[in-house]
């Protein structure tokens, strides 16, 4: 009795093989009659599907549900500071340089204006140069600052996020982490914002960026014309 379950396990077996190859075969089969498209996306959403079976974490150490998702909490408010801190850096970084430049822009365009007239040609041209240049860095670096401040204000509200969950999770000490490096990435933003501002209305003020190229008197652009050109024959 013992060998015949044995020999029926065996038959059993083998059928259920053959059948998984079986099924197998015609899933493939029919996959491969889709369009292009859809095969590709089944086959990404199979594999997708493959990993979602496995378990994500084995509760450790008797750890309760409750306590293993306080922890989950406390590495998603990390990760979040993380990235609050790094975006801050590059916010307040790229106002600075951004309040520099517009600094040297008003700067050297109130020196031109004042002394426009009195430069050479050859002068004049190199200055203006330079003022061109300076502009349209200005334009780049406001550029960015637009490309950080919106960074900045994902990882704000990632964090709020992040410190309510950690809140709710009872995750305490990591919702309070959370919260005071917000209230430390606003602070920092706050200032550096009032310094973007002033130098906002100082450019505007001093039309800096798009006052018109100054024209030199007839006289002192015919010091460099050749003798020989001006001449009647």
């Amino acid at each position: 009795m013992s060998a015949f379950r044995r020999v029926f396990f065996c038959i059993g077996l083998s059928y259920a093989s053959n059948l998984g190859r079986l099924s197998g075969a015609l899933v493939r089969r029919q996959v491969m009659e889709f369009p292009t498209v859809i095969r590709k996306n089944w086959i990404s959403l199979s594999a997708i599907g493959g990993l979602c079976a496995v378990p994500f974490s084995q509760k450790q150490d008797n750890l309760s549900h409750e306590a293993l998702v306080r922890r989950a909490s406390s590495l998603v408010t990390d990760s979040t500071n993380t990235f609050l801190s790094q975006t801050t850096l590059a916010l307040v970084d790229s106002f600075t340089q951004y309040v520099k430049t517009i600094h040297t822009l008003v700067t050297l365009h109130k020196h031109y204006v004042a002394s426009g007239s009195k430069l050479t040609p050859a002068e004049e041209d190199s200055v203006w140069q330079v003022i061109v240049r300076q502009r349209q860095e200005v334009r780049d670096l406001r550029e960015d600052c637009k490309r950080f401040e919106s960074n900045w204000m994902m990882a704000i509200n990632l964090s709020k996020l992040a410190a309510e969950t950690a809140y709710n999770a009872g995750a305490d000490q990591a919702s309070v982490t959370a919260q005071t490096s917000l209230q430390v990435a606003q602070s920092h933003v706050d200032q550096i914002r009032q310094l973007f501002k002033g130098a906002e209305k100082n450019l505007k003020e001093s039309k800096a960026e798009d006052s018109q190229r100054i024209k030199l008197p007839a006289a002192m652009e015919e010091e460099d014309i050749p003798e020989a050109y001006l001449r009647e024959d």
